[in-house]
């Protein structure tokens, strides 16, 4: 099947695909902020810029889409058409994510990362108890936490 769009309207519509500020990235966020947790945004001089750094608690939290970052749940299909393309690029992307995983919990860091099915879909948690396992992470000594769809 080919796409229905030109190929400048395509790339148009895909670089207009958010990054930061995402949904559940501002559940998350505004769901910490109001338990009283303090957090940078997108810093820099870590690796893969994590969504959120508590230094506090020496953790990240990175707010993960199920898409981008070829998460095997059930948000997660490989687009019919270019499968190759699609396959490396977002291959290339997983790849870069445990790269950065590995870098900052070899810096010291602690990582958590919520998938973008913990908030949303069919097998979704309640917000409630997502943010429930983001504090009872931060208040832990666990190095790595991955919450996703139950």
């Amino acid at each position: 099947m080919t796409d229905v769009v030109p190929p400048q309207v395509r790339s148009r519509m895909m670089a207009a695909v958010k990054c930061k500020n995402t949904k559940p990235e501002m559940v998350i966020r505004s769901g910490l902020h109001a338990l009283g947790f303090r957090y940078k945004l997108h810093d820099s001089r870590l690796p893969g810029k994590p969504d959120l750094v508590l230094p506090k608690y020496r953790g990240v939290i990175l707010v993960n889409g199920c898409f981008w970052h070829m998460h095997e749940c059930q948000l997660f299909k490989l687009p019919s058409t270019r499968k190759e393309f699609w396959r490396e690029k977002l291959e290339r992307n997983r790849q870069r994510d445990l790269r950065n995983i590995d870098r900052l919990l070899a810096s010291g860091w602690r990582v958590m990362v919520v998938w973008e099915c913990a908030l949303k879909g069919p097998r979704r948690g309640a917000k409630d108890t997502i943010l429930g396992e983001c504090v009872h992470w931060l208040l832990s000594d666990v190095e790595f936490a991955s919450l996703e769809g139950r």
